[in-house]
C-alpha cells in the first residue's frame, strides 16, 4: 500500500500541463493561467478523489464563491460578484463568464473527503485587458556635428506593459527597451522608422514614427498629419473669407 504522500506524488506526475493542482501539504501555487478580459474561462483540478462529500470554491481565503454537498442536487452560490457569472460543471470545474481584470486571484478548491480529510488545490488566474495603441511622441531632435540626439516617448495609460523598439534592422538593443528611446543617430546608420510595440502576456499593439533623414521627421500618427492638414486647410479658409 502506498502512503498518502507517495500517492500525491504519483498523482501530480500524471497531471496535464495546463491543469494545475496543489495541496495544502505542498503549500505552493502553480504557474498563473493567463486570459483576456471579457472572455470565458474554466478552472479545473484533475484527479478529484471519488469519495469526496463536499466541494468549496473560493476567490480568496475569506471569500467563498460556492459550495456543493454531493447529496444535494444543486450547488449553493453565495451572494458575491460572481453569483450570476459562475457555474459548477463536471468534475468540480468552475466556469466563469465575462472575466474582468479584478477577477485575477489565486482560486482555491477545497475538497472534503468522506474520511474527514480535506484537500486543497490552488489555481492562479491572471486577467489582462487588451493593450491599446500607444501614443508615440518626439520629445527632442537636436542636430549637432552631423549627428542627431533623438528622444522618443511611448505611452500607454494605466497599464503594466513591456516595451520593444524596432528600427530598420529589427529590435533595438535590449538595454534601450523602456517607454523612452534615447539614441544618437548619424547619417550612416539612421533608421527610416522607429516602431514602439507594447505588450502583455495576452495582447500587443504598436505605433510607428517615420524619418526621411537621420534627424528629420517624415510622418507619424498624430504628429506629422496634423501640420499637413493645417497647411492645406488654413489657406483654403483664408481664401473663402476673402471672397
Amino acid at each position: 500500500m502506498y502512503s498518502e504522500g507517495l500517492k500525491w506524488c504519483l498523482a501530480l506526475q500524471l497531471l496535464l500541463p495546463y491543469c494545475f493542482m496543489e495541496t495544502s501539504i505542498q503549500g505552493q501555487s502553480a504557474d498563473p493561467k493567463f486570459v483576456l478580459s471579457g472572455s470565458n474561462v474554466s478552472l479545473q483540478s484533475s484527479n478529484l478523489p471519488e469519495n469526496y462529500k463536499r466541494l468549496d470554491w473560493f476567490y480568496s481565503p475569506d471569500l467563498k464563491i460556492l459550495e456543493w454537498e454531493t447529496h444535494q442536487p444543486n450547488p449553493h452560490y453565495f451572494d458575491t460578484k460572481f453569483k450570476r457569472r459562475v457555474k459548477l460543471g463536471e468534475n468540480g470545474t468552475l466556469h466563469i463568464c465575462n472575466v474582468q481584470k479584478e477577477d485575477s486571484s489565486t482560486y482555491i478548491l477545497k475538497v472534503l473527503l468522506k474520511s474527514g480529510f480535506e484537500e486543497e488545490r490552488r489555481i492562479p488566474l491572471k486577467v489582462f485587458d487588451p493593450v491599446p495603441k500607444p501614443d508615440v511622441t518626439i520629445e527632442k531632435t537636436q542636430e549637432m556635428n552631423n549627428s542627431c540626439d533623438l528622444i522618443l516617448s511611448c505611452m500607454v495609460r494605466n497599464l503594466s506593459v513591456s516595451y520593444t523598439w524596432y528600427g530598420d534592422s529589427g529590435p533595438i538593443s535590449e538595454k534601450l527597451q523602456s517607454g523612452v528611446l534615447n539614441i544618437t543617430v548619424i547619417p550612416q546608420n539612421y533608421s527610416r522608422f522607429y516602431k514602439c510595440e507594447v505588450s502583455n502576456p495576452m495582447s500587443r499593439n504598436s505605433n510607428t514614427v517615420y524619418f526621411i533623414s537621420h534627424c528629420q521627421l517624415a510622418r507619424s500618427s498624430g504628429v506629422a498629419w496634423i501640420p499637413a492638414w493645417l497647411m492645406v486647410m488654413v489657406p483654403t479658409i483664408l481664401g473663402l473669407l476673402l471672397i
